[in-house]
């Protein structure tokens, strides 16, 4: 079986009253450490509705190893209520061949991955396929759902 995963998107937006090294941290925390430095960061400045200073910190990862790796770390860490819910609720989730993760910065800067709707870290782990059941028996092979 070919590998079913295209690419992974991680996006974070840091607000101005966030320490930026603090929010960067804990979007690493997501990655395989001995693959950080081949992941490429892009850093944009942006302005909030009130003028407010936010920073996009986002990527795009294509390489497959490097999903591989991220999927195990993520599948490892992730909380086990998360998983239940992602198996149980998979429409919240998938959106064609989109799995939509938001992630909690706190818990991810202690190796602990929680799904938080509330200014979280952003992941799109986009899909060659479009099939919902191939999509989360994939989840499942990988241990991201219980």
């Amino acid at each position: 079986m070919t590998f079913p995963i295209t690419y992974v998107d991680i996006r974070l937006s840091i607000h101005a009253t966030e320490d930026l090294e603090k929010a960067k941290k804990a979007v690493y925390k997501l990655l395989p450490e001995d693959r950080i430095e081949e992941i490429p960061f892009k850093t944009e400045a942006l302005k909030g509705h009130y003028g407010n200073p936010i920073v996009l910190f986002e990527t795009r990862v294509k390489d497959e190893g490097v999903i591989r790796a991220f999927m195990e770390k993520l599948s490892q860490n992730l909380d086990e209520q998360d998983k239940h819910r992602i198996l149980t609720e998979p429409d919240i989730f998938l959106e064609k061949n989109n799995l939509y993760i938001r992630l909690d910065k706190q818990t991810a800067l202690e190796d602990k991955f929680r799904l938080r709707k509330d200014d979280p870290i952003h992941i799109r782990i986009h899909f060659k396929n479009k099939d919902k059941e191939r999509i989360m028996e994939f989840c499942r092979e990988l241990g991201l759902t219980s």
